[in-house]
């Protein structure tokens, strides 16, 4: 557990459905020079098998399940949600590393994680929903995002956009991802404001 005796880096979670473009997001602040120092972005551990273009430990740590379940048993992970039939977790250990360091991570989680971690850490959390600009656009990345997802997942993804969208209000923070260089703007005028905060 992180010490409550000094300053602390904070956390700043971004959720979204999928297809709302936070992924992106996440990547162009991390490439902005203002903030590239300023943020570390968390890893996650995933059991689903790598996409294209993806790199083991950049992009996730791809475990199998055993590994996953061990992890879990031995108090490992900060918090955990089944995804589509995958597992995926994010490292307690790192997490608290960082913010020992006064370091500021970033990261992307569903609700689940993002209520976890906001109870754990109450006053280093920044949760930040991206909306989509409708469900309409939201369809239409998705399936050209995954020009090879079955009908069936996208309908899941869809269901779960739905339920995701319904709990928008429960985040500090929300920004409509309509163009993406007025989100990313938006969201780093979000992550100054409270990192200028802890000063």
């Amino acid at each position: 557990m992180i010490s409550k005796s000094k300053k602390q880096g904070l956390i700043f979670i971004i959720s979204g459905p999928s297809g709302s473009g936070k992924t992106t997001l996440v990547k162009n602040l991390l490439g902005n020079k203002t903030l590239k120092n300023k943020l570390v972005r968390s890893i996650s551990f995933a059991t689903r098998p790598k996409r294209s273009g993806e790199e083991d430990k950049k992009d996730y740590f791809f475990i199998s399940e055993r590994r996953f379940k061990q992890e879990q048993k031995a108090q490992n992970l900060l918090e955990w949600t089944k995804y589509l039939g995958y597992y995926y977790a994010t490292p307690k250990d790192f997490i608290e590393r960082q913010l020992d360091k006064d370091k500021h991570v970033i990261l992307c989680l569903d609700l689940k994680g993002a209520l976890t971690i906001k109870q754990r850490y109450p006053k280093h959390t920044v949760t930040i929903f991206v909306m989509p600009p409708s469900l309409d656009a939201l369809l239409h990345r998705i399936t050209r995002r995954c020009n090879k997802t079955k009908d069936e997942e996208v309908r899941q993804r869809l269901t779960l956009a739905q339920q995701e969208l319904s709990a928008a209000d429960r985040y500090d923070y929300c920004v409509v991802n309509k163009d993406l260089d007025q989100a990313t703007k938006q969201l780093k005028g979000i992550i100054l404001k409270e990192i200028m905060c802890l000063k």
